[in-house]
């Protein structure tokens, strides 16, 4: 009994911290500029210009480029909006009045829900990155695989700076292992 209630403290812990409240709680007030920083919602219009001219690409190539992302984007959006709800699930699971194992039960379901989204989020980024490595050249394959490399270096660098453990290895396909489970 003692570790189911030691269980559903430190899930109420985790899941509180990390998500926001609905109805009739006040959200979250605003993050520190460095926590903000960390969730970057994608590439400045200099970096891509950067990354671009890195690669040479075409003005074909770019216009097709841009319309693979703006199709990726359209096609993780509802995915990422149902994660989000989920986690508001989470924490409205976590406000009612049942009890520890109860709580603990319905929340370990929504985050199986969860770890199914996030597969299916990272299913559509390996086909967008293989639908964009397709319209490269074999000169411009090439270079993006040494800039990946460069990005996984760096990410590595880091997680360590930053007291963080080793990412696991990468697969050889595109993307690397499945997303961590919730």
């Amino acid at each position: 009994m003692k570790k189911i209630l030691i269980l559903a403290g430190i899930l109420a812990l985790t899941a509180s911290g990390s998500v926001y409240a609905t109805e009739g709680v006040q959200p979250a007030p605003p993050q520190p500029p460095q926590q903000q920083k960390m969730m970057h919602k994608g590439p400045s219009k200099a970096d891509m210009e950067k990354f671009e001219k890195r690669l040479k690409l075409t003005d074909e190539q770019k216009a097709k480029a841009k319309e693979i992302h703006q199709k990726g984007f359209e096609e993780m959006k509802p995915i990422m909006d149902k994660i989000k709800l989920k986690r508001e699930e989470i924490a409205a699971i976590m406000r009612t009045k049942l009890t520890a194992e109860e709580q603990a039960a319905r929340v370990a379901e929504v985050k199986k829900e969860i770890r199914t989204l996030k597969h299916q989020a990272h299913d559509i980024r390996v086909k967008n990155m293989k639908e964009f490595e397709s319209i490269l050249t074999k000169k411009q394959l090439k270079e993006f695989e040494k800039m990946k490399a460069e990005g996984r270096k760096k990410f590595d660098k880091e997680f360590k700076k930053n007291g963080m453990l080793k990412r696991p290895p990468m697969d050889r396909e595109f993307g690397g292992p499945k997303p961590p489970m919730d």
